[in-house]
């Protein structure tokens, strides 16, 4: 195969940069192209670190086409395939091509103020809507368009599949196989009494239909996470949270196999 251009990320931990100076070495001595930012001319993007490492790559290359892969020095690693110690075994299998690639969705959340204003932001894992800290909130929900609930409680969370495992799980969602495309919806701390009445466990949507939000009031002060990204926003007309175009392309190699690691990880 042509040597490619492999773009390295790593978090800040000495074992994540004594990995990053090994694998460096090893693809420069193979005739690879190695480089410590993304450009257009990446074939390959390595993270080496956690879960959290990872997002924070795929967000700083903006969802990049190129391929991706991690090397898991971190503690869950969902994302991350390789272990430090199969590096040559990984440049190897890389090179032979013997690998599959595991297309990730994600979800888009569009942002509209009273002025007409329109502010968008993409998250891997999941995008959450909240209040102010200690404070419940109150919107309307739709779903393709028709009135679903009037939702109260501290938020609502929506979940790509691969987020499925994230905060997603830690708030009683549904884990889900990744080779499904949906949207998790999971409310937060929701509220369910006389007077207020809201799901209690989570919904699933197919990927081609758009949940809509109304907040109650406009001057309520109301924060969108997209994979732990925080923007805070007043005057918000209306949210549109719903599939988004862009796509990570994961490699996974042939000892991959997503039941498998949830039982390693959670059981």
């Amino acid at each position: 195969m042509n040597k490619h251009t492999v773009s390295i990320f790593t978090n800040d931990t000495e074992m994540s940069k004594d990995v990053k100076s090994e694998l460096r070495k090893a693809l420069i001595e193979r005739g690879y192209t190695v480089m410590s930012e993304y450009s257009p001319n990446t074939d390959l993007i390595v993270c080496i670190g956690g879960d959290g490492a990872f997002l924070e790559t795929i967000h700083k290359c903006n969802f990049p086409e190129c391929l991706t892969v991690g090397i898991n020095t971190g503690h869950l690693g969902f994302f991350q395939e390789v272990l430090p110690e199969n590096i040559g075994h990984f440049i190897e299998d890389y090179e032979k091509g013997d690998y599959a690639v595991q297309h990730l969705g994600t979800v888009k959340c569009i942002v509209t103020e009273e002025d007409g204003t329109q502010n968008e932001h993409i998250g891997l894992n999941e995008i959450t809507i909240t209040g102010r800290k200690s404070y419940s909130i109150h919107f309307d929900i739709t779903i393709g368009g028709k009135p679903i609930e009037k939702f109260s409680g501290d938020g609502i969370l929506v979940a790509t599949s691969a987020g499925s495992t994230a905060y997603n799980y830690s708030l009683g969602g549904s884990i889900v196989d990744p080779r499904l495309q949906l949207l998790q919806v999971t409310p937060l701390a929701p509220m369910n009494t006389t007077a207020y009445r809201s799901f209690t466990s989570s919904i699933l949507l197919p990927d081609d239909m758009n949940l809509g939000i109304i907040p109650e009031s406009l001057e309520n002060k109301i924060y969108i996470a997209n994979d732990g990204e925080i923007t805070g926003y007043s005057n918000v007309k209306e949210i549109e949270v719903r599939k988004s175009s862009k796509v990570v392309n994961l490699i996974r190699f042939k000892d991959y196999d997503f039941w498998s690691k949830v039982k390693d990880k959670f059981l």
